[in-house]
This record gives C-alpha cells, sequence and structure tokens, in this order.
C-alpha cells in the first residue's frame, strides 16, 4: 500500500476532508501531490507522512473537527467511544524511564514496545521511529511527544496498540516552543487511518483534560493506566455526541 497512488477524491476520503479544501491545499502548495494531464494525484506514503504531522498541530476547534471525522469513517473505532481500554495496558506502561538523550528515547520506547509480543522486529520498528523523527519532531507543548513509525504497514504488528512511557529527567526533544519532553506515548496501528484517529484522541486528551499533570504525580503503572481511561472518559464526556450539531 505505501505505492499506491490515490487520485483527488480517494485522497479526500482518505485524510477525512472535502475534495474541494484538499484541492485548495494542493494548489497553494502546501501538501505534497503530482499533476498528471490536468489531474491531482497523491501517493499514499506521501499524504500519510503529511497527514500525521498535520494532526499534531491542529489548533482545538480543527483537531476536533477531525477527530469526529476520522471517527466516523471508520467502523472500527468512533469519535464517541473509548478506545484506550482496547489500546494500551498497564504492563506496557514504563513510568522510570532512565532516558537522557532523544536516541535512548526511542531505543527503550521501541524496546517497550517489542515486549508486548505485538512487534514483528524491532529492529524495523526503532528504524521507522528514528526516521519518523528526523523528517520532523513528534514533540509537543506541554512536554509529551506522539511517537509513531514513519510507514504504517499490517505486517508491522499483529494488532494495534498504545505503549507508554514517562522519564526520570526531561529531556531535549523538538518539541516547538523548544520546551523539554518527559511523557512519551508510543502509537503502533495496523491501519494508518485509525492511526490518525488515535493521534487526534490523545492530542485532545492531552490538551483538554488534566492528563499529563496527573500522570507526573505517580509512579504506579496501575494509576497511570486509570488517569489515562479516565481522562479519555471525561474527554468524550464534553464533547457533542455524533448526531448533535455543534452551535
Amino acid at each position: 500500500m505505501p505505492f499506491r497512488v490515490f487520485n483527488l477524491a480517494e485522497a479526500a476520503e482518505y485524510l477525512s476532508m472535502q475534495e474541494k479544501a484538499l484541492e485548495e491545499l494542493a494548489r497553494r502548495g502546501e501538501i505534497p501531490c503530482l499533476r498528471q494531464g490536468g489531474h491531482l494525484h497523491f501517493r499514499h506514503h506521501d499524504i500519510d507522512e503529511w497527514a500525521s504531522d498535520r494532526v499534531l498541530h491542529l489548533d482545538d476547534q480543527r483537531l476536533e473537527a477531525f477527530h469526529r471525522r476520522s471517527g466516523s469513517a471508520r467502523r472500527e473505532v468512533s469519535a464517541d467511544e473509548p478506545i484506550m481500554p482496547s489500546l494500551v495496558r498497564p504492563e506496557w506502561i514504563a513510568p522510570a524511564l532512565a532516558c537522557r538523550t532523544k536516541a535512548s528515547v526511542l531505543d527503550e520506547m521501541a524496546t517497550l514496545a517489542d515486549s508486548t509480543e505485538l512487534v514483528g522486529d524491532r529492529k524495523e520498528l526503532l528504524d521507522s521511529l528514528t526516521e519518523r523523527e528526523k523528517l520532523c519532531s513528534t514533540a509537543l507543548s506541554g512536554g509529551l511527544a506522539l511517537l509513531h513509525p514513519r510507514v504504517h504497514e499490517p505486517y508491522m504488528f499483529f494488532d494495534s496498540f498504545i505503549v507508554v512511557g514517562k522519564t526520570i529527567a526531561q529531556i531535549p526533544f523538538g518539541s516547538p516552543d523548544r520546551s523539554t519532553t518527559d511523557i512519551f506515548f508510543l502509537v503502533c496501528c495496523q491501519d494508518d487511518r485509525i492511526h490518525l484517529h488515535v493521534l487526534a484522541r490523545l492530542c485532545m486528551m492531552c490538551h483538554r483534560t488534566s492528563l499529563l499533570m496527573e500522570m507526573r504525580e505517580t509512579d504506579d503503572p496501575k494509576e497511570l493506566h486509570r488517569i489515562l481511561l479516565a481522562s479519555e472518559t471525561e474527554l468524550l464526556a464534553s464533547q457533542p455526541s455524533a448526531g448533535t450539531p455543534r452551535r
């Protein structure tokens, strides 16, 4: 699938966007695309990278809109239903990583992911994480990073999951506001469109609830897991249901 080429309609559906909006982005040169015979074409690999970075940096209103659209586009996920219970377990949370560099964080998080026994090849995962960080850091303001591989292929993982790490020391990780990072989510999804929805969900949880502050107050994996699920519950309760228009 990474070598697949989408037409305008297919790319818009994949990105949960209106065709006119996508066409305008292409006209302004804000999304990678090809023009052939007067038609727009989009390489799957290029727009997946673009979309992942875009989700991490959407403003609050656009993030919420994308989260709702991406949730309604896939049967496996919903904008109104919790997804964290099926993706993360207490034993997949490392509360006291002794990392001091970006490279060591990536290595430890790849090892943590491998411990789930859902990773096909640890080295391939680590290489893909490293390549993704070279393109653009996944660190965000607030001291968190949403790590994910550069390429999302079904064969990389036996199932979708998230592992969570918290470092003892603050790490310079390339945050846009130049702040340091201590909380790391590694998102490993078999389907890249589900991956984008999960990224949006985590961004909203981190920025709309007290998740990060509460995570910094404990090193108990079971308590961290409880906090994570409670944050998602709080977020969903604050959102209008799919059938309720926003005023």
